[in-house]
């Protein structure tokens, strides 16, 4: 079980969840963590047959950038507010995790993306991988290839590229397309281009793409940062490049009700 301590800081649900599985004769361990809030990867115990996650979208995504290797499913708990990735609501927790101990699930793949910066440093996305300005309050100027040919030069505040399931995040907020979720496509949005006809780019899944940090004007160094899924902001200047592909992992999510994702998109957006 990995618990958000800011949502269940009580561990209230934790507890809960951790004493129903026990006494149905399962082995329960609970995620450690380091003084940061962080995962700690080498503390997971092998032989796992699925994580629970009890939070919001944030924490299940960060459960899936650490868990690829562990080819295991992951179940969440929604404590959050929108919930797009989290399955089980609090009030139907015991009725869901007697489906899972029966083993009435079913599990969905998901693609992720996969990110090396200037050929070295490297690291996965469920969501969205993003190239933003970084510090001054102007636009910063970049290249796109996909395939080894280029795509375009922007001036924006930055570029989402996204998968189906990052298209309801970040890439939904920049005016992107909604996608779904089980779907093999990568989303290119551009942030506040200086552009009037600038619009989303929707390309296959095996096409390599790559973010030139471009010259400012003048010939200055442009400064921006890069981030995966919201996380490990890395400083870039002009000249990095930033390669994406899809991932070789996949983050696999348990489903417990044959609710589509057209139903719960409109449940899920009705009033916002």
């Amino acid at each position: 079980i990995v618990t958000n301590d800011g949502k269940d800081s009580d561990y209230k649900v934790t507890n809960k969840i951790k004493q129903l599985l026990e006494e149905a004769g399962k082995i329960c361990f609970l995620c450690e963590k380091d003084a940061n809030k962080k995962i700690i990867k080498e503390a997971i115990p092998e032989n796992i047959d699925c994580a629970i996650v009890i939070g919001g979208d944030g924490s299940l995504i960060e459960v899936a950038r650490v868990l690829p290797e562990h080819d295991i499913p992951i179940l969440g708990i929604n404590m959050g507010t929108l919930g797009y990735l989290t399955e089980v609501e609090l009030q139907n927790v015991e009725e869901s995790l007697e489906q899972l101990l029966d083993n009435r699930i079913w599990v969905e793949e998901r693609m992720m993306l996969k990110g090396v910066l200037n050929g070295g440093l490297e690291d996965t996305a469920l969501n969205d991988i993003v190239l933003t300005r970084s510090g001054s309050l102007r636009l910063i100027r970049f290249k796109i290839y996909v395939n080894g040919e280029l795509l375009n030069s922007y001036q924006a505040d930055g570029v989402i590229v996204s998968t189906p399931t990052g298209s309801t995040a970040y890439n939904l907020s920049a005016g992107g397309p909604i996608v779904e979720p089980t779907a093999s496509i990568i989303v290119i949005t551009p942030i506040c281009s200086h552009a009037l006809n600038t619009r989303s780019i929707i390309l296959s899944a095996s096409d390599k793409i790559v973010l030139e940090v471009a010259q400012g004007r003048d010939g200055n160094v442009e400064e921006a940062s890069v981030s995966f899924d919201g996380d490990r902001n890395i400083k870039v200047r002009t000249g990095d490049r930033i390669e994406i592909q899809k991932a070789d992992e996949k983050t696999k999510l348990i489903k417990l009700s044959k609710v589509s994702f057209l139903e719960t998109l409109r449940k899920k957006m009705k009033g916002n």
